[in-house]
């Protein structure tokens, strides 16, 4: 009789942090995902600013005998890092590890396990007796100099209002596109919101989502008129372990249904027309090697 062969490996690829409380949820979040699934060997690794990088993480594996991975980015909308970065650092730990072979999953998305997670988030923001029907919602994405990701923030936004109730979702970016969160609130009181709450589309805390708070607070402070609230991040929810195992399934039996119709590399866009067909160069991540320092160019906003 023979043996089935073992089912591949689980790689979570994140970004990373400055903020070492977000790097630890990150590192929490994978150990959970091992503690799940003793079948098979879990690991976790970022491509910048955090430890470990991605690159010890493949390692890991191959020195606990793995030659086949899946590996699934722990981002929430498909910008540079999930199409070129992480794609460039697999490739190159194929290179550094003859013989091991892998399939790459998809962004996690505006899935509907995220949308109630987001909801959650809401409520427990909201004042007792505030009704949702009078509440605006603004939802604040990371930002990114691709329209694709920025759209998706959008797509987010747009299935978090159908059907729920609120007065309105809208949409603001904490760096890299427009509207910013200041912008955002202007907008939704322009609208004739009284009553808004500020929901940060993160998955974990950082430097980033507290910016988000404190551009909340100084808003608010100056429009007293307005009543503000702030909500958490999504968090290690058993929504989103759920929803990773989702994306590794995927992975496993290569049915990713990748979205490329608004892709600036296949799709000529208004003012991204360099862009299209345009081979990927992603940018050298000195974590790879263990050094740790941000690069000086729209990727280096603090995260």
């Amino acid at each position: 009789m023979t043996t089935p062969p073992a089912p591949p490996a689980l790689l979570i690829a994140g970004h990373g942090t400055r903020d070492e409380a977000g790097a630890e949820a990150f590192r929490d979040f994978v150990g959970e995902l091992g503690r799940r699934h003793p079948e098979l060997p879990v690991a976790g690794g970022f491509i910048e600013l955090s430890p470990p990088p991605l690159g010890d993480a493949v390692a890991d594996l191959v020195e606990r005998g793995v030659r086949r991975f899946a590996a699934v980015p722990l981002m929430l909308v498909s910008a540079g890092h999930a199409k070129g970065d992480i794609p460039a650092a697999l490739a190159r730990e194929k290179e550094r590890h003859p013989g091991v072979s892998y399939t790459y999953g998809r962004p996690l998305g505006p899935h509907p396990a995220l949308l109630r997670v987001l909801e959650r988030r809401l409520a427990q923001a909201m004042d007792p007796g505030w009704d949702p029907a009078g509440v605006t919602v603004l939802l604040v994405g990371r930002g990114s100099t691709d329209p694709d990701a920025n759209a998706e923030v959008f797509k987010a936004a747009r299935l978090l209002w159908e059907g729920r109730g609120y007065a309105g979702v809208e949409t603001a970016f904490v760096s890299l596109a427009r509207p910013d969160v200041p912008g955002g609130l202007d907008r939704c009181a322009r609208l004739g919101a009284e009553r808004v709450v500020v929901l940060p589309y993160f998955l974990f805390t950082g430097i980033l989502p507290d910016r988000v708070r404190l551009q909340t607070e100084q808003w608010a402070a100056a429009h007293p008129g307005t009543a503000v609230r702030s909500a958490d991040v999504i968090g290690p929810e058993p929504e989103l372990l759920d929803l990773v195992w989702e994306r590794y399934e995927e992975a496993v039996r290569g049915d990713l249904r990748m979205n490329c119709d608004s892709c600036v590399y296949r799709i000529a866009l208004p003012g991204f027309e360099d862009k299209v067909g345009a081979a990927q160069q992603p940018h050298f991540h000195p974590d790879d090697d263990g050094h740790h320092h941000g690069h000086g160019h729209a990727h280096s906003h603090a995260r």
